[in-house]
Parts: structure tokens; sequence; C-alpha cells
């Protein structure tokens, strides 16, 4: 079994370099480090190649932008650079973290245009996400924390600091024996869990919640297309909590989670369905094609 995070064999890229896994270190002036200036992504590489590299790499750089940041690197560059990382340490089925973050320099209060714009990809090997529950059923907790109006963050970018919550959040659920938690929204409608989309089942229909303060994740648009190839009708709107007793299944998408089934939310329970196991194995197949 892998060790700490910190301390692993192996190669991070960091700033155009391949360093030793021990020696990817940053100064603790770090600005992103005071003030949650990064983005990230997580990425899964499938037998030698990652799924959706260019749309994740892409969605770093527009992430970055909302955060008033410029990534120097390309997409183009930035794939490259996540196969290297792969490369040098021997995984082709592996997940792949990147991270953009401001680093140390001349600034050190809030405004910090003159610190460079850093970047770095690692990688492991990561199976399941929610471990068992890929297959009976994910308990949730319901959150205490609401997921913030787009007037207050910039609720498009995968950015750090926005996870702070969702931290919070998966804490208490794992105390109460969950394993993740629900979000509702500002105005208290169905949000997401703490690091996936999430899907209901009515009827042999799905309903997800409008992404419009939430992150539109790569995967649950993928879900959403393939269902739709499928010939599965799609809902896309404005979710109540009141209507969590009327779904009777339910899972959750995102590139670490894959599509996971839920068995409970609070005290509302679902039944790991066959339209559940139809999308998630269409979705394994899709990414292993």
């Amino acid at each position: 079994m892998a060790g700490a995070y910190d301390d692993r064999d192996g190669k991070i890229w960091m700033d155009g370099t391949l360093v030793d896994w021990r020696d990817a270190k940053v100064h603790i002036l770090t600005h992103a480090l005071h003030y949650a200036s990064s983005v990230f992504e997580g990425e899964r590489c499938y037998n030698g190649k990652i799924f959706k590299g260019r749309e994740h790499s892409q969605r770093l750089i527009d992430s970055a932008r909302m955060l008033d940041m410029d990534v120097p690197y390309t997409v183009d560059q930035i794939e490259e650079a996540k196969y290297a990382t792969l490369h040098a340490n021997g995984f082709k089925d592996a997940y792949v973290r990147v991270l953009a973050w401001r680093g140390s320099g001349p600034d050190m209060g809030v405004a910090a245009n003159q610190n460079p714009v850093r970047m770095a990809v690692t990688c492991w090997e990561w199976g399941a996400y929610y471990g068992d529950a890929k297959w009976q059923g994910a308990k949730l907790d319901i959150a205490k924390w609401k997921r913030p109006s787009p007037e207050t963050i910039p609720t498009a970018a995968k950015a750090s600091g926005l996870y702070m919550i969702c931290t919070m959040s998966k804490h208490a659920a794992m105390a109460k024996g969950c394993s993740d938690a629900l979000f509702y929204d500002y105005r208290g409608y169905v949000a997401e869990a703490t690091g996936a989309n999430i899907f209901f089942v009515k009827d042999g229909e799905v309903h997800t919640p409008l992404p419009d303060c939430i992150l539109n994740g790569i995967t649950r648009q993928t879900v959403i297309a393939m269902m739709k190839d499928m010939g599965i009708t799609v809902h896309e709107r404005y979710i109540l909590p009141e209507e969590l007793p009327t779904f009777q299944q339910c899972w959750l998408t995102g590139t670490a989670a894959e599509v996971t089934p839920v068995g409970q939310i609070g005290e509302h329970h679902f039944q790991v369905g066959q339209l559940t196991r139809d999308v998630s194995n269409a979705y394994e197949a899709l990414v292993r094609a």
C-alpha cells in the first residue's frame, strides 16, 4: 500500500520539469496557500488514454481566467505534461491531478498580479472513490452548508477554494457513517454532492439539477449525452428537497466517482435499479472504448 501522499516514490511534473516525488515542494509564502488562488482538474486514465483529457485541460485554463490567472501553458502543452507524468510513473490506469496556482513572488497581500502562475501534474493509482458503495449504493448525509450564489463566487470554475465547505460537509457525513453529503443551493434546491453531480430516476425518466450555480461536470455532460443516445429521457431542472421521496433511483457522477449508485440520502432510500446499472455499465464501456 502506498504511503502518505508526500512520501512516495515516483515523479511529479512541476513548471516544465519532472522532479522526484518527495522534492515537489512550494514555499510557505505561496499565495495560493494563503488566499486559495488555485484551480485544479481531476482526470482518469484508462488503459493509457486520459478520458476527455483535452476538455479537462481547457477547463483548467478557463477556470484560471475566472480567477484572474493566466495559465502559462496551452492545451497541447498540458496534455503533453500529463502523459509525460503518467509515462514517468509507469501508469496506464491512474487518476491524474493537474493544479495551477499563484506562487510566491513580490506580492503577499490579497492582490498578487506580480506573482507567477505555476502548474503541476501528479498521478496515482486510485480505485473506486466510494469503495463498496460503487455496487451497494452510497449513503449520503444532507449538508448544513449551501452551495453559494454565482453572484458571490465564480461557480463555473473548478477552484480549490470552493471545496472548503465540501471538506467540512464530508467530514460531518463520515462522522455519521455516510460516504458523502448532498448540498442544497442558496435557493433551497437540490444541488450536488461534495465532489460529484447527482441524478435521480422517476418512472423510467432521469432528473438532474440545472448547473446554474454548481459545476457542470465533464462526467455529468458525458452521461447526459450518453443517456440521450440510449433513448433515455433526461430532465435538467430545479429539484425541490420534498421531491426526494418520489424518486426510485439515484446516482452520482464525477471523474473520481465515475457512476456511483446512491442507496440513501438522509431518511430517503433508493433502489440500485436496472437503469442505474445500465448507465454505469455504459459509462464503463465508454471510458475504455
